[in-house]
């Protein structure tokens, strides 16, 4: 069969066109496939391994995995997670034990999107590739990690594709506008200063959604004498606002979503204002983002600035007011502020010790002193004896008092960092352990008051 023939003739995108047809037109992935890279050499020898491609869409895992088995010699089998089932799965082995028995030819069997199979669907595969009837290619927009079993993962090593910088997409581009047999080559286009530059920036590291944006320029070009040139007005309304690669529930999301609370958390206003207008431009619902910013005031500024958690909650109620248009901007005010306040992780850091203890320890009674006693005979019982009243004390507080279990009267969970307010709540608790030190009346025998 031929590797590259897409069937019957008619309308073939100008993507498909072009697609590499060498390794020394494969644009994009040095990392993997420069001069004297060990896959590179792997392939040359005509050696291949069963394998995961994973990365955003248009970097060229098709064109890839048809690469790889031309230069090994090998059938290409091709199915997609999206279109195709159980037939053609049972098919595809079919066809790789008749290889195998007609010569013993390698057969590669691609997946596309290969996390759209269940669990059942991929340990269907375990089998083929562990005695050799397949070479198994997996092609993923998503984490390997989470989305692929770790049976398959473990017969399959994972590759990591990148996005294609503006340097290598201006290069595919300019390789399609200047051949005369599979790209555009034929024609004497002409375009204006800047916009193949714009075209490349416009497709954020897509090949394919590159040489798409082209095929539309190409149509809109106007002729003039010999020439057919392309405008910057024409591209207005095609380019757009550009949409950016952002995959809400995907990797690119929670990326993102990553860069923008380490940012945060980093006391970078820039870096929070950044991922913030990234997000924002790329669709993402803007009450997701000022929820994140009300998690971190609470997880990573606490009680080292307060206020934070009441700036992001203002400018949640400000965007339910006013619209997206101010709605937006209060948001990035919100980023800036929780940026720039001290931080603080005291809280959450006790918060979760505490929830930790709760579930692991046994129930402890509510210490009789602590309880509520309305009624003549829960007093008889002794519920509420001995309470001391903290108004009733020196500087409203009763020292020597404890107010957790005797059974874990000794254990501390907050503990303030030396930041922002809690400077002074650090001071204060200070202040407090030592009179609860100086105090002759303590609530446990011969255990310490906190």
């Amino acid at each position: 069969m031929d590797l590259f023939d897409d069937g019957p003739q008619g309308f073939e995108p100008l993507a498909s066109k072009m697609r590499p047809r060498s390794l020394e037109h494969y644009l994009g992935q040095d990392h993997l496939f420069g001069e004297g890279k060990p896959l590179r050499r792997q392939l040359e020898a005509g050696n291949i391994h069963s394998l995961i491609l994973w990365g955003p869409p248009g970097v060229g895992k098709t064109t890839l995995a048809r690469l790889i088995a031309e230069y090994v010699d090998a059938d290409f089998i091709s199915i997609s997670a999206v279109m195709d089932g159980v037939k053609e799965v049972r098919a595809a082995v079919e066809r790789g034990r008749h290889n195998r028995l007609q010569g013993g030819r390698k057969s590669i069997l691609f997946v596309d999107e290969v996390h759209r199979f269940n669990k059942a669907q991929q340990d269907a595969f375990l089998p083929v590739v562990e005695e050799g009837t397949l070479i198994f290619i997996g092609a993923t927009t998503e984490n390997p990690s989470f989305e692929l079993n770790n049976a398959l993962l473990s017969r399959a090593r994972v590759y990591p594709l990148r996005a294609l910088n503006e340097s290598a997409l201006l290069r595919m581009i300019k390789q399609a506008l200047h051949d005369p047999e599979r790209g555009l080559g034929a024609r004497n286009l002409v375009f204006e200063e800047g916009l193949l530059e714009l075209l490349a920036r416009t497709a954020d590291g897509d090949g394919r959604r590159a040489l798409n944006l082209l095929e539309i320029a190409a149509d809109l070009a106007e002729v003039e004498g010999d020439s057919e040139v392309v405008r910057s007005a024409a591209l207005t309304e095609v380019l757009g606002a550009g949409a950016r690669r952002y995959d809400k529930g995907g990797d690119l999301f929670y990326d993102q979503i990553s860069a923008f609370h380490k940012s945060v958390r980093g006391s970078s206003a820039d870096g929070a204002l950044y991922w913030c207008c990234r997000m924002l431009d790329a669709g993402c619902d803007p009450l997701y983002i000022v929820r994140r910013l009300v998690a971190i005031a609470s997880e990573d500024i606490g009680n080292a600035d307060p206020r934070a958690m009441q700036v992001a909650l203002a400018a949640w109620d400000a965007f339910e007011r006013v619209g997206p248009a101010e709605g937006e901007r209060a948001i990035a005010q919100a980023a800036v502020y929780c940026a720039m306040a001290p931080k603080s992780n005291a809280l959450y850091r006790a918060y979760n010790q505490c929830r930790a203890d709760v579930a692991a320890d046994p129930s402890y009674e509510v210490p009789l002193h602590l309880r509520n006693a309305p009624t003549k005979l829960m007093r008889e019982q002794g519920m509420g004896a001995e309470y001391r009243y903290a108004h009733d004390e020196p500087n409203a507080y009763a020292a020597g008092e404890n107010y957790l279990p005797e059974a874990i009267s000794e254990r501390r969970y907050y503990e303030p960092e030396n930041r922002g307010l809690e400077i002074k709540l650090r001071e204060k608790q200070e202040r407090l352990r030592q009179a609860d030190e100086a105090s002759p009346v303590k609530r446990y025998k011969g255990g310490k008051p906190h």
